[in-house]
């Protein structure tokens, strides 16, 4: 695993502020070490407009945020740090939906989300290619 995800915050920061190269900001998703909380042996995700959304975090920090309203109670909450090529690589295919990869969601004006688009997940499974549509000849 290459990095923990403070470089990745900081590319989150320059795009929400309107600078910053989207393809770095992609590239050092991919070469991150993201914390994803893990509930009954499931990486931590939500649906929301037709996406399923693995929710990831650059750090303890952000995740403890995310704890707070999501957490089991008084108790850790239990995560696997994984690389976030990884996680829209084979993690995202595997799902066998549409899904994406959404990071820092409980840091206000820091969260940043991967759709399932080309660039971002493998072409089979982008909602963008059309790869995955059994159409005319399909």
């Amino acid at each position: 695993m290459d990095q923990d995800g403070a470089a990745l915050a900081e590319r989150i920061a320059e795009r929400r502020s309107g600078v910053g190269d989207p393809r770095a900001l992609v590239g050092e998703m991919r070469r991150s070490v993201l914390l994803v909380p893990v509930a009954e042996e499931r990486l931590w995700s939500v649906r929301m407009g037709g996406v399923r959304w693995i929710c990831g975090f650059t750090d303890e920090t952000a995740l403890a945020r995310f704890a707070l309203h999501h957490g089991p109670g008084d108790r850790p909450m239990d995560y696997a740090a994984l690389l976030g090529a990884r996680i829209v690589d084979e993690i995202v295919p595997a799902l066998g939906e549409p899904a994406g990869l959404a990071v820092d969601i409980a840091t206000e004006d820091g969260s940043m989300f991967f759709p399932p688009v080309a660039g971002i997940v493998p072409d089979a499974v982008a909602v963008d290619t059309g790869e995955g549509d059994e159409g005319p000849g399909g």
